[in-house]
């Protein structure tokens, strides 16, 4: 038996003595486990008068005189750091110098003056009411700074840029100065059900109409936006946002691109992503299995619309007679934009008989497209034109009751249904090199698009 053992021989014996002894004299023990606790207890008073009283402690008495500053100096302190205030307004048609500024709490009639009379000043009431003013003033009211953001100038800069007009105090008067400044993305996510049109789901979601029309887009070689839109169908997407210095942009061209969807239709969902070839530059929208979803011809000659007349035998509204209508008539206002729905060279751009103001764009494999009604014409005979580029904008020229697009697709001569066209075109497809960074932002985009499904008829920045 090794030592461990015979120790806890011992243990276990002596414990078995002590049970033994609790069991015979249970007072014995009782009168002991009492008399230890009392041993205790006298112990502790015996030692508690050894401590100090408190009262007889020493005590000291510290007086310090401090220096305060004169009230006159107090208030050169106060009056070098005054308060002043600092407030965003949006511009309204009705405004002038005055009624702007003293809505945002500025009573200066030198600034007021200033944008009245100077050039740069003027414009911060001039075109387009909706801008966001931001004032800053003393606590006197007195102005000390105006900034106001407007689109970009230089045309080639729009979408990406910027103007900052900036007006400052300089002395007894202002200076004024714009520079140009990048415009900053940011996402946002959005959700909504179809309930009577594809518009009126995005807008009770706050989402923007141009996103909508690039969702329309997305999926138009899947759905039929004009006729196979269900009430129930749902949509989740992710979406850019652009902001000016932080702020939300109050002018047109105000989004991004929408970088993710999935829209469920009749049942059946679709999925799709944006995503740009680094190699190349190139950019579409692809299908999370890679296959593209852009193909040789777009849906629709503009990015929504509503079809008044499509192709198929009709009364003439102007011959009296019931004739083959070869094309589709899309209803829009006066001057919204119209796009090529393919990669093309113009045949053709000027004015034709019934069609008035029109374009004809010619395709690879003998096919051509036919845009009439134009108000205005942005493209010339002979050039090269891209999918989506813009060759003029709706009007009612030619023989028209109204403005509208009238848009025909002709292969070989022979007029075809243009409703028919983006599905049985030929899709782009994406190549094998960038496979891996595609499902790189494929699986960036799923988790983005799982949070914005649970936001239902809502859209806000991630």
């Amino acid at each position: 038996m090794t030592v461990f053992q015979q120790r806890l021989e011992q243990v276990k014996t002596a414990l078995s003595s002590a049970e033994a002894f609790a069991a015979r004299h249970p007072r014995a023990l009782t009168a002991s486990v009492v008399g230890a606790l009392s041993c205790f207890a006298v112990t502790a008073f015996g030692i508690a008068p050894l401590a100090p009283d408190a009262a007889a402690l020493p005590k000291r008495t510290v007086i310090e005189t401090l220096a305060t500053p004169s009230i006159e100096a107090q208030l050169d302190e106060l009056a070098a750091h005054s308060i002043g205030l600092a407030r965003t307004e949006i511009t309204r048609s009705s405004d002038t110098p005055d009624t702007l500024l003293r809505r945002a709490g500025a009573f200066d009639a030198a600034a007021a003056a200033f944008l009245r009379n100077d050039p740069l000043g003027r414009r911060v009431l001039q075109g387009r009411a909706g801008k966001r003013v931001h004032v800053t003033a003393d606590a006197s009211g007195q102005v000390q700074q105006i900034v106001v953001r407007f689109p970009a100038e230089k045309v080639e800069q729009q979408g990406s840029h910027f103007t900052r007009l900036t007006i400052a105090r300089d002395g007894a008067g202002f200076t004024a100065r714009t520079e140009q400044a990048p415009l900053q993305a940011q996402v946002a996510l959005g959700s909504g059900s179809i309930r009577t049109s594809l518009f009126a789901a995005t807008d009770d979601a706050n989402i923007p109409d141009a996103i909508a029309s690039q969702m329309a887009d997305m999926f138009s070689g899947d759905i039929d936006f004009h006729r196979e839109l269900r009430k129930g169908d749902r949509f989740s997407i992710v979406y850019e946002t652009l902001t000016a210095d932080g702020e939300p942009i109050t002018w047109d061209g105000g989004v991004g691109r929408l970088l993710a969807g999935e829209f469920t239709n009749n049942g059946r969902t679709y999925s799709a992503v944006y995503f740009k070839d680094s190699a190349t530059g190139k950019a579409s929208f692809y299908g999370f299995d890679g296959q593209s979803k852009r193909r040789a011809f777009l849906a629709s000659p503009m990015e929504f619309s509503r079809i008044t007349s499509g192709f198929a035998m009709r009364f003439h509204p102007i011959l009296n007679t019931w004739r083959q209508h070869n094309g589709t008539d899309y209803g829009a206002p006066t001057g919204t934009a119209v796009r090529s729905v393919g990669d093309g060279v113009v045949e053709m751009a000027g004015w034709q008989n019934g069609f008035g103001n029109v374009v004809h764009v010619r395709h690879s494999g003998d096919r051509t497209t036919v845009y009439a009604h134009l108000s205005k014409i942005d493209v010339k005979k002979g050039q090269r034109i891209d999918q989506g580029q813009r060759i003029g904008a709706v009007g009612a020229t030619g023989w028209a009751t109204g403005p509208h697009l009238h848009f025909e697709f002709r292969v070989g001569g022979r007029h075809v249904d243009p409703r028919t066209i983006a599905r049985a075109s030929e899709a782009v497809t994406l190549p094998g090199y960038a496979k891996a960074q595609f499902q790189q932002t494929v699986a960036s985009v799923k988790t983005q698009l799982a949070v914005a499904e649970t936001m239902d008829g809502v859209s806000a920045a991630d």
